[in-house]
C-alpha cells in the first residue's frame, strides 16, 4: 500500500476536522444572524412606540382631545393636572417608556379599563381572525399561483393574475361590504357581522377559563352547533382579509414556479423524459414555496393593518374594531397601547419567520 493509500486509510487529521469546522463555522452563522434579528425587534418596537406617542401627542394632551367642550376650563384643566400631562413633554415621554418597559400601558380615558385588560380581552379575537385570514391565503393563493405557473402565457394564467390584482388591490372594507351584500343580504346564507351569536356567546360565557379564541370554546364546549355557529360568523371577514394577502401569493408562487422550471436541474429532467406534471409536482413547486416563508412576515404586517377595516366592517370585536372605536374618542392612551402591541406582534413575526427561513435555507446569513 503507498503512502498516499496508508494516510488515506487512516485518514488526514485536517480532512477529518474539515467537516466539524464547518459545521461550527456554520452553526456560528445561524446563532450569530439569529441574535441579530433577535435584537432587532427592540429598535422596531421603541421607533414604533415613539413615532405612535410624538404623532399622538402633536395635537395637545390626550385629556383635553377627549373631553373638550364636555368639562368646563377648570374641571379640565384639574383632570390635565392629575394626569401629568402639564409637564414637559420629555418628561412624559421617559415616564411613558419606563411604564411600557414594566407592562403598564395605562387606562382608557373613555372608559378607565387598564389597557393591559383591553389587549388581553380583545388580543385572541384578532389572532384567531388572522389566523383564519392566512388559511384563506394559502388555500387560494398557492393552489392557483401553482396552476397561473403551469398554464403560463394561456387564458386560465391571464385570468388568474387578473384575479390577482383584484384581490390585493380591491380595499379590504370594499370587498367586506360586498361579500355581505351578496352572502348575507343577498343570498342569506352567512351571517351578516359579529363573531357568533346571542345564544352561542351566552353559552361560550358559562365555559371555565375561556381562551378568548371561540373556535377554541366552542370545541371544548363540545356543542356542534356553536362551532358550527362561530365558523358561520368567521367565514365573510376571513375571505375578505385572507384575499387580500391570497393575491400576493398567487403572483409569488407563479413567479417563482416559472423561475424553477428554467434552471438547469429542471431542463436535465426535462431532457431526460419527465413529464411536465411531475417536473411541476416534484422538482419546481417545493423550491418556489420558500420565498413565500420570507414574505409571511411582511404580510402579517398587513393583515393586522387590514384587521382594522375587516373588523369594523363585520363588527369582528377584536383589536382592530376597538382601535377604531378608540381613535374616534381620541383615546390616546389606549391606541398607543394597541399600537404597540401590533407593533410587537408584527416584529415577533417577521424574527420567526426569518428564523425558518434560515434553517430551510443555508443561504440566508448576515
Amino acid at each position: 500500500m503507498t503512502t498516499a493509500a496508508t494516510e488515506l486509510a487512516a485518514g488526514d487529521p485536517a480532512q477529518q476536522d474539515a467537516p466539524a469546522a464547518r459545521s461550527r463555522r456554520s452553526s456560528g452563522g445561524l446563532g450569530s444572524y439569529v441574535l441579530v434579528r433577535f435584537l432587532l425587534i427592540i429598535p422596531t418596537v421603541f421607533i414604533l412606540v415613539t413615532t405612535v406617542f410624538f404623532l399622538m401627542r402633536s395635537t395637545g394632551d390626550p385629556i383635553t382631545a377627549a373631553l373638550g367642550g364636555r368639562l368646563t376650563a377648570e374641571e379640565l384643566a384639574q383632570r390635565v393636572s392629575e394626569a401629568g400631562y402639564d409637564r414637559p413633554l420629555f418628561v412624559q415621554y421617559l415616564e411613558y417608556l419606563g411604564n411600557v418597559f414594566t407592562g403598564d400601558f395605562g387606562t382608557t380615558l373613555s372608559d378607565r379599563r387598564p389597557v393591559t385588560e383591553v389587549l388581553t380581552t380583545f388580543g385572541t379575537a384578532t389572532l384567531e381572525l388572522a389566523v383564519y385570514a392566512l388559511i384563506v391565503a394559502f388555500a387560494v393563493g398557492i393552489p392557483l399561483g401553482r396552476l397561473a405557473a403551469y398554464a403560463r402565457d394561456r387564458w386560465p394564467d391571464a385570468v388568474l393574475r387578473v384575479f390577482a390584482i383584484l384581490c390585493y388591490a380591491t380595499p379590504v372594507f370594499f370587498a367586506g361590504l360586498v361579500l355581505k351584500l351578496v352572502f348575507a343580504s343577498g343570498l342569506g346564507w352567512l351571517p351578516v357581522a359579529g363573531r357568533a351569536s346571542t345564544r352561542a356567546e351566552i353559552e361560550l360565557q358559562f365555559l371555565d377559563d375561556p381562551t378568548g379564541i371561540y373556535l377554541v370554546d366552542a370545541l371544548r364546549l363540545g356543542d356542534s352547533e356553536v362551532v358550527l355557529d362561530v365558523l358561520e360568523h368567521a367565514v365573510l371577514p376571513a375571505v375578505a382579509l385572507g384575499l387580500l394577502t391570497a393575491g400576493v401569493f398567487l403572483r409569488l408562487v407563479r413567479t417563482n414556479v416559472i423561475g424553477t422550471l428554467a434552471t438547469g436541474y429542471v431542463e436535465a429532467a426535462r431532457s431526460r423524459g419527465v413529464a411536465e406534471r411531475r417536473l411541476l409536482r416534484k422538482h419546481a413547486y417545493r423550491p418556489a414555496l420558500i420565498p413565500i416563508i420570507t414574505v409571511i412576515g411582511l404580510q402579517v404586517a398587513l393583515l393586522m393593518g387590514g384587521a382594522v377595516l375587516t373588523e369594523t366592517t363585520f363588527e369582528w370585536k377584536g383589536l382592530g374594531f376597538q382601535l377604531a372605536q378608540y381613535l374616534q374618542a381620541r383615546d390616546f392612551v389606549a391606541v398607543q397601547g394597541i399600537v404597540a402591541l401590533l407593533a410587537v406582534i408584527v416584529a415577533v413575526t417577521n424574527f420567526v419567520v426569518d428564523v425558518i427561513a434560515a434553517l430551510i435555507d443555508p443561504r440566508v446569513r448576515y
